[in-house]
């Protein structure tokens, strides 16, 4: 009776039929039983490599040299095998156990190709190996796209110095009257603070506001740049009338209390840990940690990211102020915000929160038993960008002494990672007032499925993110709202190439 094999694993066939030709061997009548038993020997084997070649070829073997032999080998059995019964049983043997022991070497050489256990392995490994790559293509990305986003552009460093050359050329032309203007300090009119280094970002957002005011005459800009960009900055706003609009532009330096005894992140940016945060050059400490690498953008370096938490110092006989940051661009006059009521609160912004995103959670480290017990994780996150501030309730809120309690306890960064959010989030806790959405829409420097009709009524767009209108990976199709507020008629914008 023959043997029929279900699923015949090739190695249980070889041994089986070892053991039957081994007990072929000791028959008491060697002729015909080893006749036989070759001849069994042969079918199982001519089917197990009839299996392997099918096999080869359905896997599409890289070593097409297997699927050969493997077939070339089922068609010696198959001649072979149609020679039986054999007319010289010795020679039959002969080239049985021939074509036999051709088959066990073939067999064994290529079972690493056929195990499953083994090619399951193997494809975890090429798995884990890919993901290795894929993980480090991945922070390479993160780090180019981080370089990309905050250097300074050919023709944004054309500009700046173009403008400061305009400046050391004609000082007498720019320098700034002995008694300020009364209009810089009258809470009557309505006050916009914008800290910026960049002079053509800072252009659009007076630009576009002043362009979508109704009485350009009653808005005043309080620009405030670094030393280095001041002469820009003058330049750039004098160069031009603004419809009547009130500008002054001032360096962090013209303010005196900003300093490392008064300023706890002052203070924090001249410790050597910090340092070696952000000047570490090698690729793969600046990209260990992925997940918060936007945190090591150098802005972070800069005061002109703090200043929003020393708007009463700063103008101390304003009663309101809206805070805008350079990246965003006003669409329609902004007055409304002035009438709104703020109900004692201190910070008029858009709420981001929907579902688990852009909670407290996200921001602070609850795991800290301080963040833990004073605030909740589940808390709405808001917007910096366009931030409407009651400069009253700061005060009696005492929001910058609170500040500078929570920057101090942060100098080890345990509580939130850097930026000017999270110690945001903080100190307006319950003091925040939620504005319509449509007074602030985000994103539209990482979003490319953000709706134009939702563009379209929004009072400001912000371009929060990478990709910055003025930079070349900037998304085209919300390029033109942005673009359409830059001074191409300026001669020096004309001579450094700035693309319309």
């Amino acid at each position: 009776m023959a043997i029929r094999f279900r699923n015949p694993n090739p190695i249980s066939v070889l041994l089986f039929s070892t053991l039957l030709f081994s007990t072929a061997t000791s028959s008491p009548d060697p002729t015909r039983a080893r006749g036989d038993l070759l001849r069994k020997q042969l079918t199982d084997l001519s089917s197990v490599s009839s299996l392997y070649a099918s096999s080869s070829r359905k896997l599409s073997l890289e070593t097409s040299k297997q699927s050969r032999l493997f077939s070339q080998l089922s068609q010696n059995f198959s001649i072979l095998l149609s020679s039986y019964p054999p007319k010289d049983v010795s020679r039959f043997e002969r080239d049985a156990r021939a074509l036999i022991s051709s088959a066990r070497a073939l067999i064994l050489a290529s079972k690493d190709s056929f195990d499953p256990q083994l090619k399951i392995q193997r494809l975890k490994d090429a798995i884990f190996a890919a993901n290795e790559q894929l993980t480090k293509a991945k922070k390479s990305g993160a780090f180019s796209s981080l370089i990309a986003a905050k250097s300074i552009p050919k023709s944004l460093h054309c500009l700046a110095m173009k403008l400061t050359a305009e400046r050391v050329a004609r000082p007498e032309k720019y320098i700034d009257p002995v008694h300020p203007a009364p209009e810089l300090e009258d809470p009557r009119l309505y006050h916009y603070a914008i800290f910026s280094d960049n002079v053509l970002a800072a252009s659009v957002v007076v630009n576009s506001a002043v362009k979508n005011s109704k009485d350009p005459s009653r808005h005043v800009f309080h620009v405030v740049t670094d030393r280095m960009n001041l002469g820009a900055m003058q330049v750039m706003f004098r160069m031009k009338d603004y419809a009547g609009a009130h500008i002054e532009v001032k360096a962090i330096e013209d303010y005196k209390f900003l300093n490392s005894s008064y300023v706890p992140v002052l203070r924090q940016l001249e410790s050597a840990n910090l340092q070696r945060f952000y000047f570490e050059n090698k690729l793969e400490n600046a990209t260990k940690d992925t997940t918060n690498m936007k945190f090591r953008n150098p802005k972070y370096l800069s005061m002109l990211n703090h200043l929003r938490f020393y708007l009463p110092e700063m103008y101390p006989k304003l009663h309101r102020i809206l805070f805008l940051d350079d990246d965003v661009v006003v669409q329609r006059d902004l007055t409304d915000l002035w009438k709104i009521d703020m109900d004692g609160k201190v910070n008029g912004a858009v709420e981001t929160c929907f579902g688990s995103f852009h909670r407290y959670a996200q921001y602070m480290n609850f795991s800290h038993p301080l963040i833990k017990e004073k605030f909740d994780p589940n808390a709405c996150g808001w917007a910096y960008g366009m931030n409407f501030f009651d400069l009253d309730a700061w005060k009696k809120e005492k929001c910058t002494e609170q500040y500078h309690y929570w920057q101090n306890l942060n100098e080890n960064r345990t509580l939130w990672k850097l930026g000017t959010l999270p110690p945001g989030l903080i100190t307006y806790y319950s003091t925040t007032k939620p504005l319509d959405k449509s007074w602030h829409v985000l994103g539209l420097g990482y979003n490319p499925s953000i709706s134009m009709e939702e563009i379209k009524n929004a009072a400001v767009v912000h371009f929060n993110g990478n990709m910055k209108p003025w930079l070349d990976i900037a998304m085209n199709q919300f390029r033109p709202l942005w673009s359409k507020y830059v001074d191409y008629d300026m001669e020096f914008v004309r001579q450094c190439n700035f693309a319309a």
